[in-house]
């Protein structure tokens, strides 16, 4: 199959295979509990499993009173016990918020997948950041996608030329803004990368696709974060080779966390861990 280059693909064909394994079960799970935090958005399902996305807040900056503010989750206090199915089938028909609570419920559907049956075509180790492991060559060049801490300090700890491709530059650290290109000038750098290392968040604001085409033959592709910890199989046909999830083992603990504002600092470990996907 020829990967389609539209915005929104690799959402809607991992529903597709969450769809073909979950089968007739997906019309009986519903969502259990639903928190939209000011860093993630969790949730769980009434299967004791849970998923976490990125909460998109730069996305509503128009959101500053009550009425403005009350379209982006019109069903707000109505959400527990609704169709895991009906929260998928908004992924694209509403603002930034449907949409990170439907990658959450996806995220946690895909961890029902998981238990059901062990990947045969890929492995999923627990406990791993694939930033930790990343080799890059002498002569590697590295684009990196998004503000991402600990990638950003090991490239600068290497003390070589990179990129940082980044929506709000403000979101960089002052000696972090000489690597700083334009989010619009994603054409001039990624189509040199060596590693291409992309957040997850990309999937909510749309340019994961994009991205994808533009890189080299050959580059090493790793997408990280919680918000693309879900079947692979599309990321892996884009040349994805690995992705830097988490894995929520205790939803009600992880859910606690988000819900006062936490981050991952505050439950690796303690309710949830890094994982990493890859062929």
């Amino acid at each position: 199959m020829k990967p389609a280059s539209e915005a929104g693909d690799i959402l809607k064909e991992t529903m597709e295979a969450i769809q073909s394994s979950l089968g007739n079960e997906m019309e009986t799970i519903t969502v259990e509990k639903t928190v939209i935090g000011l860093f993630f958005t969790g949730v769980k399902l009434d299967t004791g499993e849970g998923g976490l996305c990125f909460t998109p807040v730069k996305s509503i900056p128009e959101a500053v009173c009550c009425p403005s503010s009350a379209q982006f989750m019109p069903a707000s206090g109505k959400l527990e016990g609704r169709k895991a199915t009906r929260f998928l089938n908004d992924m694209f028909s509403g603002g930034p918020l449907k949409k990170a609570v439907a990658i959450a419920v996806m995220n946690a559907l895909s961890l029902i997948c998981w238990k059901r049956q062990n990947p045969e075509t890929y492995r999923i180790r627990i406990g791993v950041d694939p930033i930790d492991e990343m080799v890059i060559p002498d002569d590697g060049f590295v684009v990196v996608v998004g503000a991402l801490v600990t990638a950003l300090k090991k490239l600068k700890q290497r003390g070589k030329p990179f990129a940082v491709l980044e929506l709000d530059p403000s979101t960089l650290k002052g000696d972090e803004l000489e690597y700083f290109v334009p989010f619009a000038e994603a054409y001039k750098v990624v189509p040199k990368a060596d590693i291409l290392v992309i957040t997850g968040t990309t999937l909510i604001n749309n340019t994961l696709e994009t991205l994808l085409e533009k890189k080299k033959p050959g580059a090493e592709v790793i997408v990280v974060g919680p918000t693309a910890s879900m079947l692979p199989e599309a990321f892996f046909r884009r040349g994805v080779r690995r992705i830097g999830g988490v894995m929520v083992n205790d939803a009600d603990k992880v859910l606690n966390v988000i819900s006062q504002a936490g981050s991952g600092y505050h439950f690796f470990g303690k309710g949830a861990e890094r994982v990493v996907i890859e062929i």
